[in-house]
């Protein structure tokens, strides 16, 4: 018996500085997915990047950013991120969504600790 879901990874592009009913959206987003049941989310804090304006953000010690690039990567069957991905773009001003579908191995390994 095969029981294969389609899995999506949707991953969500937005600024240090980009803030939703008072609080950074990254944090509001997250907690947002957790609160829908969503399998699993993690936000990344970026080095560096551009978006459409080609203006570079960078964690540089000489140009120090107050917006440097978030990812937020989030994974779940197709049909649950279809349920909050239209709520999460009504948070954004700006930014970009991308969603490919992924194959999910699950792991619990059983190493010992030296």
């Amino acid at each position: 018996m095969n029981d294969t879901k389609e899995i999506v990874l949707l991953k969500i592009y937005i600024g240090e500085s980009d803030h939703y009913h008072g609080k950074p959206l990254y944090k509001y987003i997250l907690e947002y997915l957790k609160a829908n049941g969503i399998a699993g989310a993690t936000v990344f804090r970026g080095i560096s990047g551009f978006g459409k304006t080609s203006i570079i953000h960078t964690s540089s010690i000489l140009r120090l950013s107050t917006d440097l690039p978030i990812l937020i990567e989030v994974v779940d069957e197709k049909e649950k991120i279809n349920d909050v991905r239209d709520e999460i773009t009504g948070f954004m001003k700006e930014g970009l969504i991308t969603e490919e579908k992924v194959s999910v191995v699950f792991y619990q390994g059983n190493a010992q600790k030296e």
